[in-house]
């Protein structure tokens, strides 16, 4: 069927002039290897018939995720060889990040293009943020929130090399776009290579065969070399895929005729490089164009023409401008427009309610509210609305299409979002228990944390993980630990974890008004306030306009300056809140309770404040010390109050053991209590 179609021959000479320039651009670098290479680099050489024909067929309400051996694509998509020099070079302006990330890692945000949010290097990773575009994309047509004015429906380009198809996450995202059918095409380049490992070595089938496992997500296997079948092939495939919105997979066989990057030199390794260069896409290509009736001087006169561009912005971008240290400290967040508390935080004609209901509350308001907020996880759909009835009600509330069930992919729950935010939405997400963040931390710290900061301001991502963590009830080793110290040491992130209703509620509004990813840690023992002495997690419900800032850490319980007692401040979060309000019930003039609210931004001057007028400081968490987030605060603590001090900064939290046992007796003796603060502030105050 493809043989019978024909190509335009201005499709085919632009396919040409842009080949000569990647495949000009390829041999530059060569030729001034030690200057272009004091950063890592790859190039398209061999890969650059698919890589054209597919971008040369994308419309700027598309989204593409190409990958780091894609710099064709992004010559066919209308960028400038310079464009991609300053990246190659590092420097100011360059368009995709300012010179914080490797050639080839685009990110782009211009209205003629089509639409690139940021991919990090992890291999593979940009599959699963790329069917979260397909994913929001098909969420918008559901509702009604997509672009009636639009001829062509969008889709997406998920650009992968052969090797990373290996990776579990490529088959959550792959699962996922068959399982909702949805609009996207993952591009496959097989070369036969990882770096210098091969196929026969690595894979137990190419991405052609891998997909066949997937119902619903059709594949084809064509020459990538080939520039007129290829064309020909991702025309159909996009046909396909904008009118009837399903997934395609495009398998690609092509050569790799340069080397894996520049760090790692082909001739050390190959020994199949005459096979690879017998399959060279250019001189296909030429020859389809003197086959198509353009002349050997026309031709001789683009490749002398592409070499002379490609020789000019060189020249210019190493002038280019570097960055300055100033550059450093831009676009780690996107401004949030909730600066300051406001709303009634307890209105007279509201009820106490139970903390779980406060967030379940904070959710429909914002539902009802915002038709791009939308809710998704394990078991939070219809049927049971969360493991803990969070999401109680929701569904039934707002649709099937709006709060739904995802399979036991933790990467895809939090690495979705990436793409979910990219076309407009606010997505609200959950893993069940902090112990099941793990699958999840590959994306949360790869695309979700850096995606603002290394596509320079361009791609901030919008979005809240919800968390249930803490020890409770004998939730036993795989559903009560303790992460805290891991999430915030992931930055471009924030970090809610309150310990009450009204807090959680304000907050959870104040998160999905900011432009930046937020995990709020939700200690699941505060949720119904049945731990003993956890009544204060209960509060007034909050006005639906109640918005309370990050960074604001609240003094749950205040004392004066005095001088003739010895004075302490507590610093904790969470459950360690009421485990301190516990303790100093007959010391509340003596111990000043700061509840930090938020992890990051951390409130540090309300903390100095209170540790300077005290004297002495305890800080309190739920986790083992060592090696702790709370450890860590301490020492700040301790830097910053040394000459007000009269003791030293502690600690108290759990034991240091691998995990919370499932026994009673082992869980209470694990973690802090109310007794074990109490005892912590006398060793303290009589210091």
């Amino acid at each position: 069927m493809l043989a019978e179609k024909t190509i335009a021959k201005e499709v085919l000479q632009k396919a040409f002039k842009t080949l000569c320039t990647a495949k000009a651009m390829t041999e530059l670098y060569e030729e001034n290897f030690k200057v272009v290479s004091k950063y890592v680099h790859a190039t398209s050489r061999g890969h650059e018939a698919i890589q054209i024909a597919t971008a040369m067929q994308l419309l700027p309400q598309d989204y593409a995720f190409p990958y780091y051996r894609d710099d064709a694509m992004l010559l066919g998509i209308g960028m400038r060889p310079y464009d991609l020099m300053l990246q190659l070079l590092a420097k100011k302006d360059d368009p995709f990040s300012g010179g914080r990330t490797y050639y080839s890692h685009p990110s782009l945000r211009d209205a003629d293009k089509p639409k690139i949010p940021h991919q990090s290097s992890a291999t593979g990773m940009q599959a699963i943020p790329s069917t979260g575009v397909a994913l929001g994309m098909q969420y918008k047509e559901l509702v009604g929130l997509d672009d009636k004015t639009l001829q062509d429906a969008p889709l997406v380009v998920c650009s992968l090399g052969d090797a990373s198809v290996t990776e579990g996450e490529i088959a959550e995202a792959f699962q996922m776009a068959a399982l909702k059918q949805l609009p996207i095409l993952y591009l496959v380049q097989d070369n036969g290579w990882d770096i210098s490992a091969n196929e026969e070595e690595t894979r137990a089938q190419n991405a052609f065969e891998y997909a066949q496992g997937f119902n619903g997500l059709e594949a084809i296997s064509i020459d990538g070399a080939n520039f007129t079948e290829s064309y020909l092939a991702i025309q159909e495939v996009i046909k396909t895929i904008r009118e009837e919105r399903r997934p395609v997979l495009v398998h690609a066989k092509v050569p790799l005729l340069n080397h894996h990057t520049s760090g790692v030199r082909m001739e050390w390794y190959r020994d199949d490089l005459e096979e690879a260069r017998s399959r060279d896409p250019y001189p296909v290509l030429r020859n389809q164009l003197l086959a198509n009736g353009f002349t050997e001087q026309e031709l001789l006169s683009i490749e002398e023409e592409a070499k002379t561009v490609v020789a000019k912005d060189l020249e210019d971008a190493m002038k280019a401008e570097d960055p300055t240290p100033q550059d450093l400290f831009t676009h780690d967040f996107a401004p949030t427009p909730i600066t300051e508390e406001k709303g009634e935080r307890s209105p007279a004609d509201k009820e106490e309610v139970v903390m779980v209901d406060c967030a379940l509350f904070a959710v429909e308001e914002l539902m009802k509210k915002h038709k791009e907020c939308l809710l998704y996880g394990q078991d939070v759909g219809g049927r049971l609305g969360g493991v803990f009835r969070e999401a109680a009600t929701l569904a039934q509330k707002f649709g099937d299409e709006r709060v739904f069930n995802t399979p036991i992919q933790e990467a895809f729950i939090v690495g979705s979002t990436v793409g979910m935010s990219a076309v407009g939405l606010k997505p609200i997400v959950e893993v069940q228990f902090a112990d099941y963040i793990w699958p999840g931390l590959n994306q949360l710290f790869t695309e979700v944390s850096r995606s603002c900061y290394l596509s320079n301001g361009k791609w901030p991502v919008s979005m809240i993980l919800r968390v249930p963590i803490g020890a409770y009830g004998s939730g036993g080793p795989y559903h009560s630990s303790s992460v805290e110290s891991v999430i915030t040491n992931i930055r471009g992130i924030k970090i809610a974890y309150p310990s009450n209703g009204a807090d959680l509620k304000g907050l959870m509004k104040a998160a999905y008004h900011d432009p930046n990813p937020v995990v709020i840690l939700e200690h699941k023992g505060l949720y119904w306030s049945k731990v003993k002495g956890t009544d204060a997690a209960r509060t007034i419900e909050p006005s639906e306009d109640y918005v309370l800032p990050f960074g604001k850490a609240n003094v749950v319980q205040r004392i004066w300056p005095q001088d003739e007692k010895e004075t302490m401040t507590i610093i904790t979060y969470g459950m360690g809140v009421h485990w301190a309000l516990n303790a100093t019930k007959d010391s509340k003039d003596t111990v000043e309770i700061v509840d930090l609210r938020t992890l990051y931004p951390l409130d540090e001057k309300t903390i100095m404040e209170s540790v300077r007028k005290t004297k002495k400081c305890l800080v309190v968490t739920e986790e083992p010390t060592n090696n702790s987030f709370a450890r860590a605060l301490s020492g700040k603590i301790q830097e910053e109050c040394f000459r007000s001090l009269d003791a030293p900064v502690m600690t108290i939290g759990s034991e240091n053991m691998p995990a919370i046992p499932l026994n009673s007796t082992l869980e209470q003796t694990m973690i802090p209590s109310t007794e074990k603060v109490k005892e912590k502030i006398e060793e303290l105050l009589k210091y």
